[in-house]
């Protein structure tokens, strides 16, 4: 469904729509890229026990594309969304660049947050300077330097490029390569080249929220694939350090998205941790 969330069509789905149970949003990773399918696909499962919200991020997928794309934007849709949803509290999820806001969201709302949990993520654009040496040393592709670096710094010249670039790094994602569901991935993918090239060009280069981690206070779960090449276990680990309390899980046969090689794992993990913190789910 198309909700109306601070002047901008979000496409929203709802699963596990019942009354009494508490709800749990989760963000999607790669602005312009991604879309609502992939956390419907991960966290779905946990509609037994919670209402789980998915939505395509403002300039995402099927929602409307009205600027800005910031954090600070994205984060404050994720509340509208709350406020729509009528609830105090929700449960915040989120990976790879999903996970910059949703820790972006614990931060700015803080009493709006019952538990936090992430995915293969970073706290700074460090991540940038080791994903394009793990991308050039791959011993797996031999990656277009030119694509590499338009992608990576969000100067792709339109939505036709964007996926000739995304074509071209996503065989480093996955612990094991399957070049049909590399095919399969880029046929699917929704293409929004500006909002990408914002997210990347302006949000990534200022990127830095690791003084900010502290403040969390929300119960919190960090996860990683221990093969993840654009943001390297360093980058949960040092989430993990600096968020109190914060448990950190790692998945040694995953890549990027432990949630999908390694699902019937992760989503024990996440059920362990929500049952443990997470009081009205228990």
């Amino acid at each position: 469904m198309l909700v109306e969330i601070n002047g901008n069509r979000l496409n929203v789905e709802v699963l596990g729509d019942e009354p009494g149970k508490p709800t749990m949003i989760v963000h999607h990773g790669a602005p312009g890229l991604g879309s609502l399918a992939e956390p419907r696909g991960s966290f779905g499962p946990f509609a037994d026990r919670y209402r789980v919200v998915v939505f395509d991020a403002r300039g995402s997928g099927k929602s409307e594309g009205n600027p800005p794309f910031t954090h600070e934007q994205w984060a404050a849709d994720v509340d509208g969304l709350r406020a729509w949803l009528g609830v105090e509290r929700v449960v915040m999820a989120g990976g790879s660049y999903g996970g910059f806001i949703a820790m972006e969201y614990a931060i700015r709302y803080p009493d709006r947050v019952s538990a936090l949990v992430l995915r293969d993520t970073s706290a700074d654009n460090a991540n940038q300077e080791a994903a394009n040496r793990n991308a050039l040393e791959s011993s797996r592709v031999e990656v277009d330097r030119a694509k590499l670096e338009r992608i990576m710094t969000g100067t792709v010249r339109d939505d036709d490029d964007l996926r000739d670039c995304w074509r071209e790094i996503l065989p480093l994602y996955d612990h094991d390569l399957d070049w049909a569901k590399v095919d399969e991935v880029v046929a699917r993918t929704p293409y929004r080249y500006r909002t990408h090239n914002f997210a990347f060009a302006v949000n990534q280069p200022a990127y830095d929220i690791k003084p900010l981690l502290p403040g969390i206070t929300a119960p919190t779960l960090v996860t990683v694939g221990r093969h993840d090449w654009i943001t390297p276990p360093a980058c949960s680990e040092t989430i993990a350090e600096l968020i109190p309390n914060a448990e950190l899980v790692v998945f040694e046969r995953s890549g990027h998205s432990p949630q999908v090689e390694q699902a019937d794992e992760f989503r024990a993990a996440v059920r362990d941790f929500l049952s443990r913190v997470d009081q009205p789910a228990a």
